[in-house]
């Protein structure tokens, strides 16, 4: 599929292509006349906001007299870590600087295409497809962490050993799917919110297209709550014990 070529990957095309293609060469791809794509370029514009940030926050903290912007962070710390101990159990805090990172990181790609002149790099499947798979990954170490290899690998067996197999086929089929439902709800989402409000910008500049800007801000919002929610979900049932 094409995809219009927004005027940072533009940029970066012009002056850095030897960058993108030493880093095709790297993972085993060919060399391109224009190597970055726009969901490339707008990750790590995201990436280097979150950065600066907290790079720009970190000093700033106090106690006794928090600014506006260490209030917000505080909050959404709050929220995550209620959250986590709702979905994963009192080791929940053990496990939210992956959960807010992911948060943070999704939320961040959603609402950057608002920006005139931005793209959402969430509305192209390999972004969400990504942190899919760096979910899969972080839940499966957590429970061999957390449990052992042996005791993590009896779950996927059941209570019953006479049901093992067929219990054994239900649990890989059930966690190779995980990756995929979550690529899939982001994706969809976040590339129908997208086209929606351009669609809406293009036949008019006035209420309208605010009312579904209002609409793509709350749908961002939700879709990196979910994605957080499940991924809590799959990180508690893979810790528990009594799983």
């Amino acid at each position: 599929m094409h995809h219009r070529e927004i005027w940072l990957a533009k940029l970066f095309n012009d002056y850095l292509p030897g960058a993108g293609n030493a880093f095709l060469k790297l993972v085993g791809m060919p060399a391109e006349p224009r190597p970055w794509a726009g969901f490339i370029v707008m990750q790590l514009l995201v990436v280097l906001i979150l950065i600066v940030l907290f790079a720009f926050l970190r000093p700033r903290l106090s106690m006794d007299r928090p600014g506006k912007l260490q209030h917000s962070l505080e909050l959404i710390y709050e929220f995550v870590h209620g959250e986590s101990e709702s979905a994963v159990g009192h080791s929940g805090p053990r496990y939210i600087a992956f959960f807010g990172t992911l948060f943070l990181f999704i939320l961040s790609c959603n609402l950057i295409g608002i920006i005139p002149g931005f793209e959402s790099p969430t509305m192209i499947p390999s972004v969400p497809a990504g942190c899919a798979i760096a979910t899969f990954i972080y839940y499966n170490v957590a429970g061999v962490e957390a449990q052992g290899v042996l005791n993590y690998l009896k779950q996927f067996a059941g209570p019953m050993l006479v049901l093992a197999p067929l219990m054994i086929l239900i649990e890989i089929t059930s966690h190779l799917a995980r990756p995929l439902s979550l690529t899939v709800r982001l994706y969809a989402n976040m590339f129908a919110g997208e086209k929606v409000t351009l669609v809406f910008l293009s036949l008019t500049y006035f209420a309208v297209p605010a009312v579904f800007m209002g609409l793509h801000v709350f749908v961002s919002l939700l879709q990196a709550y979910i994605f957080m929610l499940l991924t809590m979900m799959y990180v508690g049932g893979a810790v528990s014990h009594e799983h």
